[in-house]
């Protein structure tokens, strides 16, 4: 799989809230960064904190969303124009990294600052609001998703239990079995390649002596452990 094809198919967030704070020539930088999967979700941070912090003077603001990070925005609220939002914008998109890819998205990052009386100059605030959003991901709690395609598998209730350690020794990621009253179904994810399906039915079929059949559920984007 080539590295493109790996970022359309996984790529790394933010695991909830988290929030740093840094303290440059007297002014304090908080920094919030959030996972957040909608613009609706990404701007309604930027509301609560303009509440919370209701007498800061600047609630600067950067978020990048979907798995391929197509959407992208940014805001200096008040700042010299382009001293906030886009390097902070520039710190989110070099954000964590697979195979030395930058993968990081769905994360809304504010950076509250409250003036302590020293100017920075452009480029200090420059350097001020990358390195806040920089230290906060640095400390941030992460969490892989990756897009799978979704199988089940009926199995007889006496075999489910050894079916399901197999397959997860082969790599499949097993969500969870449900057991009814005259058989057994799991709830399995393989990565979304045509070649990993195909290997996974042909080692259900060496497993179970052709006797199961996968039935195929469509995609979804899950969080990895």
């Amino acid at each position: 799989m080539t590295s493109s094809e790996r970022q359309a198919h996984r790529y790394s967030t933010v695991d909830g809230e988290h929030r740093h704070e840094l303290e440059i020539k007297r002014s304090r930088f908080i920094t919030v960064l959030r996972r957040a999967e909608t613009e609706e979700e990404a701007r309604s941070l930027v509301a609560e904190l303009r509440r919370e912090f209701h007498d800061a003077r600047h609630h600067c603001s950067a978020f990048v969303l979907g798995p391929e990070r197509m959407a992208q925005r940014s805001n200096d609220d008040g700042e010299p124009s382009g001293t906030a939002g886009v390097p902070m914008l520039e710190a989110l998109l070099k954000g964590s990294a697979v195979d030395g890819e930058a993968d990081l998205s769905d994360v809304a990052a504010v950076v509250v600052r409250y003036f302590g009386g020293i100017l920075l100059g452009a480029g200090g605030l420059v350097r001020a609001y990358s390195e806040s959003v920089s230290r906060a991901l640095a400390r941030a709690p992460l969490v892989r998703r990756e897009r799978l395609r979704l199988m089940s598998v009926e199995a007889p209730h006496g075999s489910a239990g050894r079916l399901e350690n197999d397959l997860r020794s082969f790599g499949v990621s097993v969500l969870g079995t449900d057991y009814g009253p005259t058989a057994a179904t799991l709830r399995l994810a393989v990565e979304d390649t045509e070649r990993a399906g195909a290997d996974f039915k042909e080692r259900l079929a060496t497993l179970t002596g052709g006797s199961c059949a996968a039935v195929e559920l469509g995609t979804s984007w899950v969080d990895l452990a």
